[in-house]
């Protein structure tokens, strides 16, 4: 077992690495019970994975003990003035500038009308075009949308080229730091590259235009960006201007493209569960006045069940793997005992007991396992089971259900994925289904849960409902 176990720490691969780390987090929990907490050498970094509701929670609210702690190799990536590296004052107020047109589902109601435009034009598309890679049009498709939420922009050549190299760019994300030709992190930062060219293009063209009084009325994020000042009149660099968007439109088009596409196949496959979903759908219809075009946010509130279907999937899917944390001091956090992922490094990786609980050392990366919460067999019987009846009448505390984080760092965008999957559903529901064509095809977890083939499918025309 300790070969296995070394070679796990120096893996080159990160999705092997993962999943070695899963395996052996099922194997402790076997073997020693319900510990929640254990410790690891991750990415060269003395590590704590936590793995209960209480301990997650705990890292994610405490702000006072815990701070982003992302691997060197990802911030390279993501940019040192996102929101995964700055510091918790600086990420507090960009978080409440630039996530205001995207809080709250009143302030999307702005944004509703193009959405529902182009997921009606992309499912009609589709229909045509027969076979399609349909997660990779998905992700076209939540690409625009954000494009235009954030840039105002509807470019088709601008958001070939940006979706490109973000595709190469994730595929590194999760990937060992190794910059050496042919490694995924090595292409990686070249798209890296790329992005933050074809960013500073767009930062030049807005100056330009705001020089010259072009700019429309309406201003978009990245207006917002450049008209913010700090207390002492400091307006935002360019490459602070960059890094916020190059993180902000990186993560509004993959999670939304990947949680529509799981929810369309896990209705799909449960034709009891898409009757019921199609039928809360057209009682919307029945209910609307003939005078009205297009949703409102008053019935997307109405859709209960539709609800419920994509919280299930969110659980099950858990789009998120896991974030990463750094204790800013010794912190003591609750624990029955401690389990060790790696045993050769028993003796160099200690944490204090202390008070019934264990004192994770200053400096220590914690990783908050979500996954692990979400298929908890004793909060959720039959966790590998899709069955949206979980959530009626649901009194689960607080950290048990975590896709998109918690505290202060919650993921921003939440509320725009959240409508974006529940407009196109909608649609979907009323009038397509979905044939795979390798149902059965091998799935892929990292960088994010898809099938290998990105779900290859038709899209079919199969109802004539007014909409």
């Amino acid at each position: 077992m300790g070969g296995a176990l070394l070679n796990l720490r120096r893996s080159s691969n990160w999705k092997r690495h993962t999943i070695k780390a899963m395996e052996y987090l099922k194997l402790d929990l076997k073997l020693f019970g319900r510990t929640g907490i254990y410790k690891a050498m991750m990415f060269g970094s003395p590590s704590v994975i936590v793995t209960t509701p209480e301990a997650c929670r705990r890292v994610l609210t405490d702000d006072d003990k815990f701070t982003v702690g992302w691997p060197r190799s990802t911030v390279e990536l993501i940019g040192r003035k996102s929101f995964v590296s700055i510091s918790y004052e600086e990420h507090k107020r960009l978080r409440r500038l630039t996530s205001s047109s995207i809080n709250g589902m009143e302030a999307l109601t702005l944004y509703l009308g193009f959405i529902q435009e182009n997921v009606r034009s992309s499912l009609e598309k589709w229909t045509e075009r027969g076979e399609i890679e349909f997660l990779t049009e998905l992700r076209k498709l939540t690409f625009k949308i954000i494009m235009h939420i954030f840039l105002s922009s509807e470019s088709e050549s601008v958001m070939e080229a940006l979706e490109r190299e973000y595709t190469t760019l994730n595929h590194g994300v999760r990937a060992m730091g190794i910059n050496l030709p042919g490694f995924a992190y090595h292409k990686a930062l070249k798209a890296r590259k790329n992005l933050v060219a074809i960013f500073q293009t767009i930062v030049n063209e807005r100056r330009n235009q705001r020089e010259e009084n072009l700019c429309g009325q309406t201003k978009d994020m990245m207006d917002a960006l450049m008209d913010v000042e700090d207390e002492n009149g400091r307006k935002l660099s360019d490459e602070e201007i960059i890094d916020v968007m190059t993180m902000y439109l990186n993560a509004g088009h993959e999670s939304s493209g990947h949680i529509t596409m799981w929810t369309t196949i896990f209705l799909q496959k449960h034709p009891e569960y898409f009757q019921m979903a199609k039928a809360e759908q057209e009682e919307i219809i029945k209910k609307r006045p003939p005078t009205q075009k297009g949703l409102t946010l008053k019935e997307i509130r109405q859709m209960d069940f539709l609800s419920k279907v994509i919280d299930e999937t969110l659980r099950v899917i858990t789009f998120s793997l896991t974030v990463f944390r750094e204790a800013k001091s010794d912190v003591n956090i609750n624990g029955q005992f401690l389990t060790s992922l790696f045993c050769e490094y028993q003796n160099s990786l200690h944490l204090r007991h202390l008070n019934g609980g264990y004192t994770i050392p200053k400096g220590w990366k914690i990783l908050v396992w979500f996954r692990s919460v979400h298929l908890d067999p004793e909060i959720y019987p039959n966790p590998k089971e899709f069955n949206p009846f979980r959530w009626n009448n649901s009194t689960h505390k607080a950290g048990e259900f975590l896709p998109f984080g918690a505290g202060s760092r919650l993921c921003p965008g939440n509320d725009l994925a959240k409508m974006e999957v529940t407009v196109f559903l909608h649609h979907f529901l009323l009038n397509y289904q979905l044939e795979q064509l390798n149902p059965k095809c091998a799935v892929r977890y990292l960088p994010h849960t898809r099938p290998m083939d990105n779900c290859l499918a038709r899209v079919k025309k199969c109802s004539s409902t007014s909409i």
